[in-house]
């Protein structure tokens, strides 16, 4: 028996559950359009997934032309929730994208990177002896609660029309201006020395990679943000998501 479509804010969602189900040819079945709950690959932009699924739709549909964009971005070296809106549904992109999101962030410290992750090589090392479990449970409470975070130069932020990360490739300098950001929890969920394993639950706009940043200078060392998954992002669980090796297939 097929599963139903999951509906929100008028659009149909479509995640792994929904695969046992036969999507129509017609995009008029979906008046409030289509809400595509993603399993982002590693290395993939959130601008890859968009175009990836925008082609698959338009031979779906039959059409020339249909309306795509994604919910929120998510870094190219992470995976997990990308929320990709098509038709009428990029309307609520923007509520979507508003929603809570939470993080499982591998943090390693005694190194730093200019991008805060991997995307650039090491450009200083630190000491990481002297960093116990107490002393990280010790300076969590003060990233809790509402703040001003300072983001990435490598980010997506736009800078006199520019996004911030062209600037930082052509190693331009460029001012960053801080942004109010929520982070409602932290949780260190591993502890095995020099790798830190954290749940975060933030705001949108929130950089993990800056928190990784800043957690290292609190403890008086260095650190980076070695790996990512969004694993939620408001009501949508990462275990709900469609990889594209199963959507792929779907579609043909």
């Amino acid at each position: 028996m097929a599963t139903p479509h999951k509906t929100i804010n008028g659009a149909t969602v479509m995640d792994r559950h929904s695969l046992n189900s036969q999507l129509s040819r017609n995009p008029g079945d979906y008046p409030g359009g289509l809400v595509f709950l993603i399993d982002k690959p590693y290395g993939w932009t959130s601008s890859d997934a968009v175009r990836k699924l925008k082609f698959s739709l338009q031979r779906w549909f039959g059409v020339k032309n249909i309306k795509v964009g994604h919910a929120g971005t998510l870094d190219p070296l992470a995976t997990g929730v990308l929320m990709v809106c098509a038709g009428k549904a990029t309307k609520i992109a923007e509520a979507l994208q508003s929603q809570e999101k939470e993080y499982i962030a591998e943090i390693t410290f005694g190194a730093t990177t200019p991008s805060f992750d991997l995307e650039k090589e090491v450009d200083a090392t630190f000491p990481t002896s002297h960093i116990t479990k107490d002393a990280i449970d010790s300076v969590i409470p003060g990233f809790l609660g509402t703040q001003e975070q300072m983001p990435p130069l490598f980010s997506a932020k736009l800078i006199d029309g520019r996004r911030a990360y062209e600037i930082a490739r052509e190693g331009k300098e460029a001012t960053m201006k801080p942004a109010l950001i929520t982070i409602h929890r932290m949780e260190i969920m591993l502890w095995e020395p020099p790798v830190l394993t954290l749940r975060i639950s933030c705001s949108k706009g929130t950089y993990v990679r800056s928190i990784a940043r800043d957690l290292g200078i609190s403890l008086g060392s260095g650190a980076h943000l070695s790996g990512l998954i969004r694993s939620s992002s408001g009501e949508f669980r990462v275990a709900d998501a469609i990889s594209f090796e199963k959507l792929k297939p779907f579609f043909e």
